[in-house]
C-alpha cells in the first residue's frame, strides 16, 4: 500500500508559476513510477506528466515546455513545477503511483492516488 498526499495548490494569475508536491508513504518509493493527472469540471481525467522509476519523463503537449516533473527518492516526494500558467490549466491535480517499470500514461494503470489539490488560474 502506498499513501499519497498532495500539497501546494492554490490561486495564481495567468502567466504565474506554482509548484505542487506529493509526499508518499508506505512501500519503497523508488520502486514506483509516478504521474500527475488533472481533471477539470465536466472533463475526463488526463495525464499531465509522468516519470518512471529511472526518471524518464513524459509531458502532454499542452504543458510541454511549461511544466516540469521531478522526483526525490530520498524524500519520497514527486514535484510538478508549473510555469506560464494559463486559465485552461485550472483543474484538480492528482498524483498517482504505479509499480509498472515502463513510463505509464493511462490512469487505469495506476494503483494508488492522492486526494487531489485544486489549482486555479485566473485570467
Amino acid at each position: 500500500q502506498v499513501q499519497l498526499v498532495e500539497s501546494g495548490g492554490g490561486l495564481v494569475q495567468a502567466g504565474g508559476s506554482l509548484s505542487i508536491s506529493c509526499a508518499a508513504s508506505g512501500r519503497t518509493f523508488s520502486n514506483y513510477g509516478l504521474g500527475w493527472f488533472r481533471q477539470a469540471p465536466g472533463k475526463e481525467r488526463e495525464v499531465v506528466a509522468a516519470i518512471s522509476r529511472n526518471s524518464n519523463t513524459y509531458y502532454v503537449g499542452s504543458v510541454k515546455g511549461r511544466f516540469t516533473i521531478s522526483r526525490d527518492n530520498a524524500k519520497n516526494t514527486v514535484y510538478l513545477r508549473m510555469n506560464s500558467l494559463k486559465p485552461e490549466d485550472t483543474a484538480v491535480y492528482y498524483c498517482a503511483a504505479t509499480p509498472r517499470v515502463v513510463l505509464t500514461l493511462a490512469p487505469n494503470q495506476y494503483n494508488y492516488w492522492g486526494q487531489g489539490t485544486q489549482v486555479t488560474v485566473s485570467s
